[in-house]
């Protein structure tokens, strides 16, 4: 019997000028692993929100067909009723944290849902100790990287141990082996998961079966060795792929940003313990290592952000930072206007931005109504538009397509003569395409210039 059921499902959202999803039909049965995947936008996320009933109770907009899961009729049962059933993770943990305490937080759910409290907190305890985090419980969450927040709200999910289990983007602020380590363990829960990914290798390596959605429409629907035969004649961006070898770049220039002996921290231990970091002219770094060592303190340093407490930075020009989660700060009515703030309200060279990184034609939409990739090549071409000497990109394929990065890691190497980037990021492919040297926290620099 399936556990889930999607039949001729069409959904918009509200004010929104096409359908985010048209005609979808699927099933899905139990413990089966299921790997999502699609363009930017294409209405990954919004039939992941359609299974947990989240739409279309919480988004509103106009719905047909049919949803059902575990038997129940997700437009007569509203999300917090299917809790126990299906539960999601999402792409910005920071919008799933409640509480300021992490033990609190992983509880939280499973008071919710009436446990009894003999039961609560040991089971809270068992799932950090599955997500690899115990040593966190006693941990402020506004103290945690993206990377921790990110495998605490995984643990509010397995600790109330769902049938279906929705992962929209969960690896984008892991590092390389928290992403294993996250997905193998969705997969040995026994529950049913689907997973939608921007970075396919990991989960077309454990799926039993892919799903490929593309401008709302199910193209799709095939068992593994199936689908890949399908991707590689229709798809091949998607196909798994290694890390290539860091391009050559003999002619980085005069040191736009130097770091020295650098220390920070944001309580009693330091996050950074004299950390040296140089970046030239016409190159680009990338900067990796796993989640919470300071990656993003550092990059904040370089771009003068945050201060250190130790050691010294130089830096000449301007510096541009492009934040983990652009989306929490777009602050105009149109992607248009957002774009042209750093540049005295200049449309002209705003639109020139926009269509550098493929959103020509969305000069008048409203940011909030971008999809989480449109979101981060908008906040880019916010950067870019600036024209700094230095740049700093944290994070900046989270959420972007296979199709879109390849552009992306053209673009900066188009203009990487112009300025020094730095490109903080847990994708190593896509670092292995932009880069010219990788510095990783933590170990040895891997130099190829």
């Amino acid at each position: 019997m399936a556990l889930a059921r999607v039949e001729r499902l069409g959904f918009s959202y509200p004010d929104a000028g096409a359908e985010a999803l048209s005609d979808v039909s699927l099933r899905i049965d139990p413990g089966e692993v299921i790997a999502l995947l699609g363009p930017s936008g294409s209405g990954k996320s919004t039939l992941l929100r359609a299974l947990a009933g989240l739409v279309p109770h919480f988004h509103g907009g106009r719905f047909e067909g049919r949803v059902e899961v575990a038997g129940r009729d997700t437009r007569r049962c509203r999300p917090a009723e299917l809790a126990g059933a299906v539960s999601s993770l999402f792409q910005d943990p920071e919008d799933q944290v409640v509480f300021g305490r992490v033990l609190n937080e992983v509880a939280f759910g499973l008071e919710n849902l009436g446990t009894l409290p003999t039961f609560i907190w040991p089971r809270a305890h068992s799932a950090l100790a599955e997500a690899g985090i115990p040593h966190l419980a006693e941990r402020r969450t506004e103290t945690l990287s993206a990377g921790e927040l990110q495998r605490v709200c995984l643990a509010s999910v397995l600790a109330l141990e769902p049938a279906l289990l929705l992962l929209d983007e969960p690896t984008s602020q892991l590092d390389p082996a928290g992403a294993e380590a996250l997905l193998d363990l969705a997969c040995e829960l026994g529950a049913a998961v689907v997973v939608s990914e921007q970075r396919p290798t990991l989960p077309l390596e454990r799926c039993d079966r892919v799903l490929f959605i593309e401008g709302g429409r199910l193209l799709l629907d095939a068992p593994r060795e199936q689908a890949l035969r399908w991707l590689g004649g229709h798809r091949p961006e998607y196909l798994p792929r290694e890390a290539t070898t860091l391009p050559e770049n003999g002619d980085a220039g005069q040191a736009l940003c130097r770091l020295e002996d650098v220390t920070f921290g944001y309580g009693a231990e330091p996050i950074l313990a004299d950390a040296s970091l140089s970046l030239r002219r016409g190159e680009v770094v990338a900067l990796t290592g796993p989640n919470g060592v300071g990656k993003t303190t550092l990059a904040k340093i370089a771009t003068g952000l945050l201060q250190p407490q130790a050691g010294r930075v130089q830096r000449l020009g301007r510096a541009c930072y492009l934040s983990q989660d652009p989306g929490r700060y777009l602050v105009t009515e149109q992607a248009a206007e957002e774009v042209a703030l750093a540049v005295d309200g200049d449309l002209e060279r705003a639109h020139r931005a926009l269509a550098e990184v493929g959103l020509a034609g969305f000069e008048r939409r409203h940011p909030r109504d971008l999809s989480s990739g449109e979101r981060e090549r908008l906040a880019l071409a916010a950067v870019l538009v600036a024209d700094p000497e230095i740049v700093v990109l944290d994070e900046p394929t989270r959420g972007v397509d296979p199709p879109r990065k390849a552009e992306l890691a053209e673009l900066i190497r188009r203009e990487a003569p112009r300025r020094a980037t730095l490109v903080v990021t847990h994708d190593l492919v896509f670092a292995g395409d932009v880069a010219d040297r990788r510095v990783t926290l933590g170990a040895r620099e891997h130099a190829r210039a």
